[in-house]
């Protein structure tokens, strides 16, 4: 059985709203709550280009990524990124709140925008 939360992104901090989708992606928020199982917990989120940003982040935070090969250091703007892909900015900063294991990667793909945020 599949469950949907809808969370509304308005004038939200992203930081603050990945903490929250984070939570119920893991079901902490059922009471049958077990960490090596994975519930189908659908995060279903709204207005999330009307999220906000705090102090300096959105000018200055920039995303790093290695490949692996020497002199392959990549770095992608926050504020490039959100031009391009609100929902891939999001599945970042919620990755990184999950547990490092085999659920995370399906877990951030449970993760949905609502209302024609497509983008």
């Amino acid at each position: 059985m599949k469950e949907e939360i809808i969370i509304d992104a308005k004038n939200k901090a992203l930081g603050r709203l990945g903490t929250e989708i984070a939570y119920y992606l893991q079901g902490k928020h059922r009471p049958d709550y077990d960490p090596s199982k994975d519930k189908k917990v659908f995060v279903l989120v709204k207005n999330l280009d009307q999220a906000k940003f705090t102090g300096k982040k959105f000018d200055q935070k920039v995303f790093i990524k290695h490949t692996g090969y020497i002199g392959h250091l990549k770095e992608i703007p926050l504020k490039l990124l959100w031009s391009k892909n609100k929902l891939e900015v999001l599945r970042k900063v919620v990755s990184r709140m999950l547990p490092k294991n085999k659920l995370r990667k399906k877990r951030l793909l449970r993760i949905k925008l609502i209302n024609g945020d497509n983008n």
